[in-house]
């Protein structure tokens, strides 16, 4: 096995053209971690985030210092991805050589790549056979969004949900999770994407280009806002009393808001 690998690189903020293909010395896996030949991975909202830089308003000192001051400090990008263990540590017993896996690598990133390292221990399971490399990749980053925003919400089953932003990748998963947990989903989209919501088990689709879902008199126990279009001065007459607002995207001001609300109302 070579000593480099290929990998998009980003060394410095900017647009899609910053990313170049360079070849990175072959990470080596630890006692407790294996080696994951990358099969495929995604370019989702998060890369384009880090990448660029442009994040919501007020966090751009945050993103910063979370991301690198003055360039990328993790050069490759990618925080989920789907491939086969190709090396495992000493320590590791819960996986073997030629696993196929899927693995969300998070804020560690480096899914870009021809070889990603990570812990055995951490947020990598075998792949279903039922799903391929490429469908099982896109699962991860919208997937647990989606799950740690419905437990901040405390979902219940037969809720009405309603989604802005449905057919994003954070939205899709949103939705599934929703109808999964045996909630009413209603989701607001495009109507280039009507069929793909419904599909995805959606009872009821606005077409946010045709239609206000603010304005229509109904009444949510959820809110999941997914695009950062859907403040808490627009949707709290179609929210129940012990309604929800998950603001998935949202600007500093709002955040800081967001404890008062609670307090209050």
């Amino acid at each position: 096995m070579s000593s480099h690998i290929k990998a998009a690189v980003v060394r410095r903020y900017g647009p899609p053209h910053v990313v170049k293909i360079e070849h990175i010395p072959r990470p080596i896996p630890g006692p407790n971690e294996v080696l994951v030949r990358v099969r495929a991975s995604t370019v989702s909202s998060a890369d384009w985030r880090m990448r660029s830089l442009r994040v919501p308003y007020g966090v751009g000192l945050a993103g910063r210092l979370a991301f690198g001051v003055t360039a990328p400090r993790q050069v490759v990008l990618g925080s989920e991805l789907s491939g086969d263990v190709v090396a495992v540590g000493a320590s590791v017993r819960n996986f073997a050589f030629g696993h196929a896996v899927v693995a969300f690598p998070g804020a560690k990133l480096g899914a870009h790549a021809e070889y990603c390292c990570m812990n055995a221990n951490a947020a990598i399971v075998r792949k279903p056979d039922a799903l391929s490399y490429t469908s099982a990749a896109t699962l991860a980053f919208g997937g647990t969004t989606a799950l740690d925003f419905f437990r901040r919400g405390a979902l219940q089953a037969g809720e009405s949900v309603l989604i802005n932003g449905a057919s994003g990748t954070v939205g899709c998963a949103v939705g599934q999770l929703a109808v999964a947990a045996g909630a009413r989903v209603t989701a607001v989209c495009s109507g280039a994407n009507v069929e793909l919501i419904q599909q995805l088990g959606a009872t009821r689709v606005v077409d946010y280009t045709q239609a206000d879902f603010a304005s229509e008199g109904i009444r949510y126990d959820v809110i999941a806002d997914t695009v950062g279009k859907a403040p808490y001065s627009r949707v709290q007459d179609a929210l129940t009393p012990r309604g929800r607002l998950l603001l998935v995207l949202a600007t500093l001001p709002k955040m800081l808001r967001a404890p008062w609300v609670n307090r209050t109302s």
